[in-house]
């Protein structure tokens, strides 16, 4: 479960003024768990935001290690103005796996399911999609948003999610890699 390829959401030359080691510093997300992440670039590279880098196990053209993971509390203020753009655009060349999720999603109980998680899928919204796609599966988001009457854009639906759980404490994670819980019981133990 590690991320592959990643989008740069800042590109800091200089590194953070705040670290003891100046060394060049790129902020990125990953395009299959939206992890967010610290990477070193390789010496003499520059990136761009919106830029696909690869940073799986493999040789890297352009990143020499993955530094850390991070939080959205930890992004810079570009890193956090690129996230949403950057979040449409990984959903966008994704489509396939968000309208499976469509075709796919199940109860997490008894009195809820996975599909009402996502921003404005009410109950009404919930019974008109498994009807539908019980029809047949749905195909695109353009299928969706034409089978089901005034649902918002799956598209925005996606992105406004991915960016609640990017933002943390959600109790149910769909797509983004749930905080590290040795994060937390630290945070719990030194907060004492």
């Amino acid at each position: 479960m590690n991320e592959e390829k990643a989008l740069v959401l800042d590109f800091l030359p200089h590194g953070k003024s705040s670290s003891f080691k100046s060394e060049p510093l790129a902020i990125v997300i990953g395009t299959s768990f939206f992890t967010l992440l610290e990477v070193v670039p390789k010496p003499s590279v520059e990136l761009k935001p919106m830029e696909e880098v690869y940073i799986g196990r493999e040789t890297r053209e352009k990143i020499d290690h993955i530094k850390q993971r991070i939080t959205y509390e930890n992004l810079t203020n570009n890193a956090k103005s690129e996230l949403e753009k950057a979040v449409e655009k990984i959903v966008e060349l994704n489509e396939k796996r968000f309208v499976q999720f469509f075709n796919v999603a199940g109860s997490i109980s008894l009195k809820r399911h996975q599909l009402e998680l996502l921003p404005g899928v009410g109950k009404q919204h919930l019974d008109d999609i498994l009807r539908e796609r019980a029809t047949k599966p749905f195909e695109s988001f353009k299928d969706i948003e034409t089978r089901i009457k005034f649902l918002t854009s799956p598209l925005s639906i996606f992105r406004r999610h991915i960016m609640n759980e990017l933002g943390g404490d959600q109790k149910h994670y769909l797509f983004v890699r749930p905080p590290q819980v040795e994060d937390e019981f630290k945070r719990k133990r030194f907060t004492r």
